[in-house]
């Protein structure tokens, strides 16, 4: 049986507690909770592009609120953009949450799975398509249930042409793994963001597939966090 501190958080988390503090810090002023992403990375975004208005895209969104890199860019510098979280119970908190941002159902994946389906392991911050065992993870943090369900699958491209998005200045890719298979379903021809954020669970190791894919349109830009490569376009 988990000790008091560790059920009392993990019912504080599964009873969205952060997010209703987060609330009641906001409507009385305060920006403390504004900012959940990890690592101070939804700050370093704001230094990086100090400006209103802009447009983002990030997926996982998982429930458009914990650990996102770019709700405080949509909260309080009025971005705007597009969220990707396949898992149902998620996107509809993603819904609710991001009133400026479209909000896709699906798993991102590589142009030979599009308009397909596959199976994600629910795994909470760390569902994914990949092994059971790492959804497994995020599963002993909440003290949730595992499940599988199946969900479509789209490319990147096909989601940012239905999206209508011509232009970003943010992409985030938090997919547990899948990123470079995403990256794949990519038409940078038709879509060139200015800065990408690409999570990786061993990224010294995928730097050089990164580096591959994406050629000489992006440089390194910065190791933005002991898991995250922070690319920048080249003009």
């Amino acid at each position: 049986m988990p000790d008091l501190p560790t059920a009392a958080r993990r019912l504080f988390y599964n009873l969205d507690g952060p997010w209703y503090r987060r609330g009641v810090a906001e409507a009385l002023g305060s920006r403390r909770y504004s900012r959940p992403a990890l690592f101070g990375m939804d700050r370093r975004m704001e230094e990086l592009m100090p400006w209103d208005g802009g447009t983002f895209f990030e997926a996982g969104g998982h429930d458009g609120y914990t650990q996102s890199n770019t709700y405080f860019l949509e909260r309080h510098r009025g971005w705007t953009g597009v969220l990707v979280e396949p898992i149902p119970e998620l996107r509809a908190k993603c819904e609710r949450r991001r009133p400026n941002a479209v909000v896709f159902g699906c798993a991102l994946v590589g142009p030979e799975a599009d308009a397909g389906s596959v199976v994600m392991h629910f795994g909470d911050l760390m569902s994914t398509t990949g092994a059971a065992t790492h959804a497994a993870g995020g599963l002993a943090v909440t003290g949730r249930t595992a499940y599988d369900i199946e969900v479509p699958a789209r490319t990147l491209a096909s989601v940012l042409a239905e999206a209508g998005i011509e232009e970003l200045d943010l992409m985030v890719l938090d997919i547990e793994g899948r990123e470079l298979e995403a990256l794949r379903g990519m038409d940078f021809d038709a879509v060139a963001p200015r800065h990408l954020l690409l999570e990786s669970l061993s990224p010294q190791e995928a730097r050089a597939d990164f580096d591959a894919l994406l050629g000489d349109r992006y440089e390194l830009l910065e190791m933005a966090s002991k898991h995250d490569l922070l690319y920048s376009r080249r003009d």
